[in-house]
């Protein structure tokens, strides 16, 4: 199909185009060392001469000829506004098809920047049996208005040539292993939920330590830390109510012409914890992600840190690649697929092509200006042995290890860090598992270790004793783990602890709330953490803040209840009535007519109780609930499921907003903050706190526990100057009576003090000898003078 246009095919350069490509495809006996090559050129290049290279994949496909549809505005695009109607000059080109791929050179399209809208584009075949067919971008730069809209042509020239921190590569060509890491949900760590509200926050945060002004306590949780983790920020799925995917809620064409559409933008406000991954766009940020809808907004934020006036802070990406949400089915190639698992698809990574795109997306991330990966369920990466059995695909977890990072003229080989679970699913993995296999492969990368994994579970009674086994191996063998025990995964799961089947450990506190609270902030582990244990400790904002955190998503149609009544327990583990009663929070239940918090915990266990009896016909479930509930809620007279779909979105948009730090900075406890705070600078000022354990320099570490209480004690002397160090910690249960200087065999007139857990006063080190802890105390000392 052509059609009277104001783009073109460069004949001559295509031709040198394809040429290139089946020189590759012949003269390679190994079809991934092909695929290699040429996905280098898949996806939208504008080129300095104003030109613009395409390749589309398009493997099994039975049409011979595909167009190039564009979309380019006629009039400015206020990418800050929720709703406009845009006019678009539409353009269609035919581009040659050789093989599995459609390549091509173009004039006349428009390529976007930091200010202004690219043209827009995607590819559909020539044949009038399927006209609604799509062939989208899979390695795409820009997705503004998501993954169902066309893809954006970016200017990533000219963003890479103006960033900030190009001396920061050049000073920076080998990165180094931080000392602490931060994790942080875009969506909920600042009043925007974007990139320019974290700018905005580590701007500031800079510029009051450069001019050295007082923070505030919340202002400390930011900072200290040199590194950040980021939860998953590619796009993720959308809320999909019908199978129209290519007039969607953030890109819908109202009229259309031949050579011209108008078309209702809508800004996205996907809200997910960035787990839901489609693969499509994994180059880019999730528009919902970017107050500005322009890629150049992430690459302000990494600039900003990698120039931050205290020193440079890392970014890190966290990736996954391993499973794929069933929607990606509706978008990328079935290739990509090999069969049905909990969260969606596997990745079928085993194939050539699919392999090479997978590393192909990772190397696009990282030139946004990364420093690290974190790879998301390295267990999931599954392949067939010669036997027929399912083995891990070692080798391409340590080639995203390996994949090269250029920006400017600086090459350079990121920090790679794996979750690795091996061997998942078999029962009893947790136990079974090294989490170790991959650094023993690779000496220069990192794993999560066994205390940071999602069935970690600090609140219960009990815990730390019965996860000695991991605590001792992290003390001798975790130099290379990541260490922690608050994140995304632990505290979501802390949420679903059910205390009518297990004890939890009330000393913590008197409230669930605020049993929770100080169970993934607790002083005496991060004492421990961060001033004795070997490795990495990660530390989760929302934690530290003590702000709710659980995984809502407002992206789902048919199992959107369900999601809503998995999370029932975040309304007992970290909602109180009186935050239920501010007039910010749950607006949008209490629309619904539950303005108190019992009332809304009523509503989800309604819900979960008719999901667990009815096995989820929702049509029953919305029976079940307007029998049970509408005697004292008239409004639910007539529930039916688009409003019980109503209702649950409601609880979803409402769990989201409660997530968001920005209201909580006011009422964080200060002398938490302070102390974590102090903790992570006594680390940073003692670098080989990072190495494990040794016995034969006679460091020690063990446990004094009973059925009632837990305290941690131990030794361990720095290798190069022999300056030792001493720590007891109350972990958990009734108060003890801890005699350091005696089960260590100590002199402890001839130590100092080093650091101490709030509220704990200690004048002289002699006062240790029978000192009582309580749950959440505990205390350093060491061997170097003050």
């Amino acid at each position: 199909m052509t059609t009277a246009s104001q783009i073109q095919l460069i004949e001559d350069q295509t031709q040198g185009l394809l040429a290139w490509a089946k020189t590759i495809e012949s003269n390679n006996n190994e079809s991934f060392s092909a695929a290699q090559q040429l996905v280098r050129k898949l996806g939208a290049h504008y080129r300095t001469d104003g030109l613009t290279e395409f390749g589309f994949w398009v493997p099994e496909a039975q049409e011979k000829n595909f167009y190039l549809e564009v979309f380019t505005p006629l009039n400015p695009i206020d990418f800050r506004s929720s709703n406009q109607d845009i006019s678009c000059r539409r353009d269609r080109l035919l581009l040659p098809r050789q093989g599995e791929f459609v390549w091509g050179v173009v004039a006349g399209l428009k390529a976007g920047d930091r200010q202004t809208a690219g043209s827009f584009y995607w590819l559909r075949p020539d044949n009038s049996e399927q006209p609604e067919t799509i062939v989208r971008d899979i390695l795409a730069y820009s997705l503004p208005y998501g993954i169902f809209a066309p893809a954006e042509l970016y200017d990533m020239e000219q963003l890479q040539g103006d960033r900030r921190d190009l001396e920061y590569f050049q000073q920076h060509p080998t990165v180094k292993p931080p000392t602490h890491i931060l994790q942080i949900h875009v969506g909920t760590a600042s009043k925007e939920g974007t990139f320019e509200g974290l700018t905005r926050i580590y701007q500031n945060l800079s510029q009051k330590l450069a001019q050295k002004q007082t923070l505030t306590p919340a202002e400390k949780n930011y900072v200290g830390f040199d590194a950040i983790e980021l939860l998953p920020i590619e796009p993720t799925i959308e809320y999909l109510p019908d199978s129209d995917v290519t007039n969607q809620r953030f890109w819908q064409i109202t009229e259309a012409s031949d050579q011209s559409v108008q078309i209702k933008l809508q800004k996205p406000d996907v809200k997910n914890w960035g787990y839901d991954d489609p693969i499509l766009g994994a180059a880019a940020v999730s528009p919902s992600h970017l107050s500005s809808l322009r890629p150049a907004e992430i690459v302000d934020f990494i600039a900003t840190l990698h120039n931050f006036s205290q020193g440079p802070i890392q970014i890190i990406f966290d990736l996954v690649y391993g499973h794929i949400h069933n929607q990606g089915q509706l978008l990328i190639p079935p290739l990509f697929f090999r069969g049905d698992n909990m969260y969606g698809q596997d990745t079928n990574q085993q194939h050539p092509m699919v392999r090479a795109i997978l590393l192909e997306l990772e190397r696009r991330k990282l030139n946004l200006g990364a420093d690290g990966i974190r790879v998301d369920g390295g267990q999931d990466f599954q392949i067939d042995d010669e036997s027929g059995n399912l083995d891990y695909d070692t080798d391409f977890l340590l080639a995203m290890g390996r994949v090269e990072q250029t920006i400017g003229n600086t090459n350079r080989k990121i920090l790679a860090i794996y979750e690795d679970g091996r061997p998942w699913p078999e029962e009893g993995w947790e136990e079974n598992a090294t989490y170790r296999h991959l650094i023993e492969q690779q000496s220069d990368c990192f794993q999560w270790g066994p205390l940071i994994f999602e069935h970690n579970t600090p609140t219960l009674q009990g815990f730390w004793v019965q996860k000695w086994e991991d605590v001792s191996r992290t003390m001798w063998e975790g130099d290379r783990w990541i260490a922690g025990y608050a994140n995304h995964d632990t505290v979501r799961k802390g949420n679903q602890i059910d205390t009518r089947a297990t004890r939890i450990n009330e000393f913590l506190g008197e409230t669930l709330p605020e049993i929770l609270r100080n169970g993934y902030d607790n002083p005496a582990t991060q004492l421990w953490m961060h001033g004795f244990s070997p490795g990495i400790p990660m530390d989760f904002l929302n934690a530290l803040m003590h702000v709710p955190w659980g995984f809502f998503r407002n992206t789902d149609d048919l199992y959107g209840v369900k999601v809503a009544a998995e999370e029932i327990g975040f309304l007992y583990w970290q909602v109180t009535p009186e935050l239920y009663e501010k007039p910010w929070a749950f607006r949008h239940l209490k629309e619904f007519g539950f303005s108190t918090l019992k009332q809304a915990r009523r509503l989800l266990k309604t819900i979960e109780k008719a999901i667990a009896t009815l096995d989820y016909d929702l049509e029953k479930i919305a029976e079940f609930c307007r029998a049970e509930l509408s005697l004292n809620y008239p409004r639910l007279s007539d529930l039916d499921v688009p409003q019980l779909k109503l209702i649950a979105s409601a609880f979803v948009e409402d769990g989201h907003e409660i997530s968001r730090v920005h209201h909580f900075v006011d009422s964080v406890p200060g002398d938490r903050c302070n102390f974590n705070f102090q903790v992570r600078q006594y680390r940073k000022a003692h670098p080989w706190l990072r190495e494990n354990l040794y016995f034969g320099q006679g460091d020690h570490f063990h446990h004094m526990s009973d059925d009632k209480r837990t305290v941690f004690y131990g030794i361990r002397t720095n290798p190069e100057t022999q300056q030792q160090v001493a720590i007891a910690v109350h972990m958990a249960g009734a108060p003890m009576t801890v005699t350091l200087g005696s089960w260590l065999c100590l002199d402890l007139s001839q130590w100092h003090l080093a650091i101490a857990t709030p509220a704990l006063t200690i004048t002289k080190t002699t006062d240790l000898e029978g000192l009582q802890l309580r749950n959440g105390e505990g205390f350093i000392i060491t061997t170097e003078p003050p």
